[in-house]
Order: C-alpha cells, then sequence, then structure tokens
C-alpha cells in the first residue's frame, strides 16, 4: 500500500478576530488548514479573503508568506494516509478551487459551536469545518461529531498525527521539515 503525507496547519495570529476567538475558546490555536506538499505553497482553508477584512471570508488557498501569517504563531501535524485517500482529498480540494466563489464562512455555525448546536448552511464552512469535512470525504476523520461541531482542537486529536513542528510561521519556512 503506497503511502502519501497531508499536513495540518494550526495557527494564532494577532487579529483582534482571532483573539475575540481565543478569549472564547481558550484555547492557542483557533484555525487549522490543510496543505498537501512539504512546500506549504499552498495551504487550503476557510478565512479572510483579504488581510484587513475579516467579514470578507470563505474559501481561501492561503499563502505562508503572506504579511497575515508572517508573526503567526503555529503547530505543525503530518498524518501519512494511502495513495487513495491522497485521491480523494485532492478530488475534493479541487471540487472547492472549481466553485470558490460559491463557497461562503460560515460566520453563524461559529456561533452554533458556542451554544453546541450545528447549524448547518448550503456552501458555508467555517475552517475547522471544512478540514473535517476533507478529512472524512478520505475515510479520514472518525471524531463521531457532527461537522459543524468540529474544533481545531477536535482535529489535533485524530489518531495518526505526527507534531513536526511548533513556533513561528515565519521560522518554519526558513528551515526545512
Amino acid at each position: 500500500m503506497d503511502k502519501n503525507t497531508i499536513y495540518l496547519i494550526f495557527t494564532k495570529n494577532n487579529t483582534i478576530f482571532s483573539k475575540a476567538i481565543g478569549v472564547y475558546t481558550k484555547r492557542e490555536y483557533n484555525h487549522v488548514s490543510i496543505a498537501l506538499d512539504t512546500n506549504f505553497s499552498t495551504v487550503y482553508s476557510f478565512g479572510r479573503k483579504h488581510f484587513n477584512n475579516p467579514f470578507l471570508a470563505g474559501f481561501v488557498e492561503e499563502n505562508l508568506y503572506d504579511q497575515f501569517f508572517q508573526e503567526a504563531s503555529c503547530t505543525i501535524y503530518s498524518c501519512e494516509i494511502t495513495l487513495s485517500q491522497s485521491k480523494e482529498i485532492q478530488k475534493v480540494i479541487h471540487q472547492f478551487i472549481r466553485q470558490k466563489n460559491v463557497y461562503k464562512y460560515n460566520f453563524l455555525g461559529l456561533f452554533g459551536v458556542m451554544f453546541g448546536k450545528s447549524i448547518p448552511r448550503a456552501n458555508a464552512y467555517f475552517c475547522s469545518q471544512f478540514v473535517a469535512y476533507v478529512l472524512l470525504k478520505a475515510g479520514i476523520n472518525h471524531l463521531n461529531k457532527p461537522l459543524g461541531l468540529t474544533t481545531p482542537q477536535d482535529i489535533e486529536l485524530i489518531a495518526g498525527l505526527n507534531c513536526i513542528y511548533q513556533g513561528k510561521v515565519h521560522s518554519m519556512l526558513q528551515q526545512t521539515i
């Protein structure tokens, strides 16, 4: 069985929105993304589309070299997956890429998490809901929890994750993992 690797990147930046989520969750990391290559050339998630506007958000292809991430703290996990799981993840992500203008950020769903009630919305996700969905479609996510209630901390509990880096994003990009 051929093995492939994906990477889950958990970040915390110093934006007001991130700080507000952190006050509620009392957790270090409040954003999660998925990368398919060791260079982290493209990282996928749901978040802000423009640095200065957290409310213009949706499916994003994040660039860790952007100003938004340079001072962010992060923890990166690798996860070995099968070739068929890798192909399924690529298929799902390419569907999001092809239809990226259809998808919106699930702000309402964040309130649902606060109250323990999943609020399903068509074509709307928040970061951990998206990553959990991608992993579920590939047969990786076995959290036994509604996608709309999944937090970054829940994703960290997935079996088979291997922590490969902790520190600042800009420091990680200067070294080879």
